[in-house]
């Protein structure tokens, strides 16, 4: 599949998904309205490659979506563009409400439009790849469970509300209209160019600055997590290789609690640039207050996608862990201007 159009490649994931493709030959056409999180400079490595194109543009603006596709002759939509950030869901939900909701319609009837004028081979395998969240099945007890592809959906916040909403239009649009679509629901992710209001880039940033390190509640709250290439790479193979009409969670098979998180980010940091006073880092944790709505745990079963496509994380949570220390430590000048400019002032989230 050539003239793949990636939403929101600016941002964390989608500039992981676009380096990845464009590795691997693939023409991309990175879409992006460069809000607080998406950042040009996570895709400096391919800026200047022919394989890639980015457009600076919001999937509400219809019209030139439907021009840009007709003008690329895309071949496939992977749609990552959201809001993404549960704490400001909670201070402002109706950008989540426009954003992940009313634009992801607004990106589908323009995808489906284009499809219908396309014929033979173009027509048979063009996919729309809808990435979505864990969290749209709210949470499991800590001792047991996990979440399949039949889930029921229970979404506990305005952010994976808006993501559930999202999925249900997609699969509408897929029964309904016979657009052919394929969907994936993701645990945390982690990695480079991960932007520093999220948990693990917030901890490493705040650790090496000296500053508190808030975690919510006791910090016994529990994620799966996923390094963002390994999810990437699972991505292209949903893309490409994903049934039509089908979901595939994805998940790194790796549990952690939150405080679990933050003590292994201490103690690496420690071990790589220690305090002068040679105190240890736990020292600058402190746990504050709960937010609305905290889900318990997320865990996910991705035997599906290992199953059918034969996909595998090839990181554990230490070695990605690991990796994604040594790449902020050796990338000052990619978080820098984030610490000093848009990051500074905003209300900084310490879970997802």
């Amino acid at each position: 599949m050539q003239n793949i159009l990636v939403t929101g490649g600016a941002g964390f994931i989608g500039s992981a998904v676009v380096r990845r493709l464009v590795g691997q030959g693939r023409r991309v056409i990175t879409l992006d309205c460069l809000t607080y999180s998406g950042n040009l400079a996570s895709l400096a490595s391919i800026a200047d490659s022919p394989l890639h194109r980015f457009v600076q543009c919001d999937i509400n603006e219809t019209d030139r979506i439907a021009a840009l596709l007709a003008e690329e002759r895309v071949g496939g939509i992977m749609h990552l563009a959201a809001e993404s950030h549960v704490d400001r869901s909670i201070d402002g939900p109706g950008v989540f409400v426009e954003t992940n909701v009313v634009g992801t319609f607004r990106l589908l009837n323009a995808a489906l439009a284009y499809w219908r004028t396309l014929n033979g081979e173009a027509r048979e395998s063009f996919r729309f790849h809808h990435v979505s969240t864990d969290e749209v099945f709210g949470d499991l007890p800590f001792d047991h469970g996990v979440f399949t592809e039949t889930t029921p959906y229970a979404p506990s916040s305005p952010y994976s509300a808006s993501k559930a909403a999202s999925d249900h239009f997609v699969r509408a649009w897929h029964e309904t209209y016979g657009l052919p679509v394929v969907m994936s629901n993701c645990s945390n992710n982690y990695g480079p160019f991960h932007f520093p209001e999220k948990l693990i880039p917030l901890v490493i940033l705040n650790a090496l600055e000296g500053k508190e390190l808030p975690v919510y509640g006791h910090g016994e709250n529990v994620r799966d997590w996923l390094f963002v290439d390994d999810h990437a790479a699972a991505l292209e193979l949903v893309l490409t290789k994903g049934r039509v009409g089908e979901s595939y969670n994805v998940g790194g098979r790796a549990e952690r609690s939150n405080l679990q998180v933050v003590e292994a980010i201490c103690d690496l940091l420690d071990q790589r640039v220690p305090l002068l006073s040679s105190e240890a880092r736990r020292s600058q944790i402190r746990f504050v207050a709960d937010r609305p709505g905290h889900d318990r745990r997320y865990a996910i079963d991705p035997m599906k996608i290992e199953r059918e496509l034969g996909w595998r994380a090839s990181e554990s949570f230490d070695s990605g862990l690991a990796a994604t220390i040594d790449w902020y430590l050796a990338n000052q000048w990619w978080w820098q201007p984030i610490r000093e400019g848009s990051y500074a002032g905003a209300r900084l989230g310490i879970a997802k």
